[in-house]
């Protein structure tokens, strides 16, 4: 593919030396570009086109990502911040009758994907903290909501149960226990939306995807640099964030693991994520938001349960599968992982209390 014409949207007069698709993610294309700038200078660049039918609006995710990026680099002008660059237009997008691209910088790093080295954790933790606290004085109604709902747990249910009762593809009969299970715990899993609809948890600027493999570290010493894919940045609920990465980083088993009986939460990552994590934001929080920290693991999992098992009911519309089970494992995964903390709870609470106590 040509992408000087691209470029040139960017960087007028810029050449092309070199391009290399970057494989990793599932949403948006990315290639990594080593440039010539018209003053002879070289540029190294990411450059995305963006999936406009996951995000239908990209013009409001770009605004609300130039608006973050900006603010935290004015809080931390020697910081490693991510910079999307401006096009002729002076947005930092452009956009052509296919496609909508930006333009990144390109910051030489590691990523890993697994909470199993402790030390890796600590280090992902404190850069989603660091963003939390640098964000936290941000007005976070001001953003875009760019994905309506993305965590509404109430409205998530809402749809499963509406899967269920159409059952469009004839898979209600298979996932009855998974059913019956989500049924008792609805209420207890939408804790987290319940107390952000009365007023008792405040909107905050959330990442909204808070897996390891979203923050780049330093090759050599192993740091966390930054925090990447700003792209589901928006208003949302500190649980969201912190929820999510337990999720995602204290599984003992990986999200759509065959062996999902086994799936447990592994506390001593629990204990360092947080102990990390809050280090860097605790005295940020409300009373309400600390005492419900460990309980937005479990809503954060189930939520994800729900929308897994609503896709496999629909027939495996919205996530991508590998096989024809695929969404049903995940959800089984998720259910046997939400159990688990369920039943490990008092020690995560106990946790929390204890570090926020140091």
């Amino acid at each position: 593919m040509n992408f000087e014409p691209i470029c040139r949207q960017f960087f007028p007069g810029c050449k092309v030396n070199s391009a290399e698709e970057i494989k990793v993610g599932h949403i948006n294309q990315t290639y990594r570009l080593g440039l010539t700038l018209a003053d002879g200078s070289a540029f190294d660049g990411l450059l995305q086109a963006v999936n406009t039918y996951v995000f239908k609006q990209p013009e409001l995710v770009m605004e609300n990502i130039a608006r973050v990026t900006e603010y935290m680099r004015q809080k931390v002008p020697n910081g490693c911040n991510l910079t999307y660059y401006n096009s002729t237009t002076g947005k930092n997008y452009y956009r052509d009758h296919k496609r909508f691209w930006r333009l990144i910088n390109y910051i030489p790093s590691s990523t890993y994907n697994s909470g199993e080295d402790l030390a890796v954790v600590a280090q992902a933790a404190q850069a989603f903290g660091r963003f939390q606290e640098i964000l936290s004085d941000f007005p976070a109604e001001s953003l875009h909501e760019t994905i309506p709902g993305f965590h509404n747990t109430i409205w998530r249910f809402e749809n499963l149960w509406k899967a269920a009762d159409t059952d469009p593809q004839g898979r209600r009969a298979e996932v009855q226990e998974e059913l019956a299970y989500l049924r008792t715990i609805e209420t207890e899993a939408c804790t987290l939306t319940r107390l952000l609809q009365e007023g008792k948890l405040p909107l905050r600027v959330t990442h909204n995807d808070t897996k390891i493999n979203n923050v780049l570290f330093d090759t050599e010493s192993r740091e966390a640099l930054v925090v990447i894919d700003l792209d589901t940045v928006m208003p949302g609920l500190v649980g969201h964030d912190f929820g999510d990465a337990i999720r995602t980083a204290a599984n003992t088993e990986a999200e759509d693991s065959l062996h999902y009986d086994k799936a447990s939460l592994d506390l001593p990552v629990f204990r360092t994520f947080a102990e990390n994590y809050l280090r860097l934001v605790g005295d940020k929080l409300t009373e309400t938001e600390v005492e419900t920290l460990a309980l937005s693991s479990f809503c954060m999992t189930i939520e994800s349960a729900v929308r897994f098992l609503t896709d496999y009911l629909e027939g495996d519309v919205y996530f991508r599968t590998a096989y024809p089970e695929h969404n049903r494992i995940r959800t089984r995964c998720q259910l046997v992982f939400a159990k688990d903390i369920q039943a490990k709870m008092p020690q995560m609470q106990k946790m929390i209390r204890e570090i926020m106590a140091q």
